[in-house]
């Protein structure tokens, strides 16, 4: 379907542009939302009797989110999760989560404003592109942690799920090293030591020399 712009739409064009687009994305997002325009003859005309105008409304519009974008741009929401031991997530972070936790830090923004590329699964800090006007686009970050103070660790930068692993592994290889480190004990009280071993021995000699003589003086008894 051809259309025209009402509106910058990323990947597409900006306003006043006709373009080609596939029906359904054409008729499900952007002419409900009023971002374009079938481009027949009559829209046509339409369009460029009201271009002047709808070019203002615009400008009115960008220059009102950037000044919004200051309260925006920047933040660090917390959202804490409960997770597995390898900090994966049970379930995800949505974009309903993300823009409940920046409305409720001040930020005025819609769902149709957040910009997820992926689910966020797994706890960490995570880049969040928030699209407040066509032109104007600002970041935030979703730190996802399991307790407040695992959130404070990874707003001064440290890898949560990697110092975990690290623990992990320490802890690891303590139970492997514990075992031995016993049986070496153990082993040390049962064995004599050296001197035992040769007082031990002297004694012996001792007993075997001093027999002969003793069966000696019984036979001349």
């Amino acid at each position: 379907m051809d259309i025209i712009l009402l509106e910058k739409v990323e990947k597409l064009g900006c306003i006043g542009d006709v373009v080609t687009v596939k029906n359904g994305y054409a008729r499900n997002f952007l002419l409900p939302n009023k971002k374009a325009l079938r481009a027949n003859e009559a829209n046509k005309k339409v369009f460029e009797a009201n271009r002047k105008q709808i070019e203002a409304d615009n400008e009115a519009k960008r220059k009102e989110a950037e000044s919004a974008s200051g309260n925006v741009d920047g933040k660090q929401i917390v959202l804490i999760r409960a997770s597995s031991a390898s900090g994966q997530l049970y379930g995800s972070v949505s974009v309903r989560d993300i823009v409940e936790a920046l409305n409720a830090d001040g930020a005025a923004v819609e769902k149709s404003m957040v910009i997820l590329e992926k689910p966020i699964k797994t706890i960490g800090v995570f880049d969040v592109r928030v699209r407040l006007h066509p032109e104007v686009n600002v970041t935030i970050q979703a730190n996802v942690a399991r307790s407040d103070d695992e959130a404070d660790l990874q707003k001064d930068g440290i890898d949560v799920i990697a110092q975990m692993f690290e623990e992990e592994q320490a802890e690891l290889a303590a139970a492997a090293l514990a075992p031995e480190s016993e049986d070496d004990g153990s082993e040390g009280d049962a064995s004599p030591s050296g001197d035992e071993t040769a007082d031990e021995t002297a004694a012996a000699d001792e007993a075997a020399e001093a027999a002969p003589a003793e069966e000696g003086s019984e036979d001349k008894g």
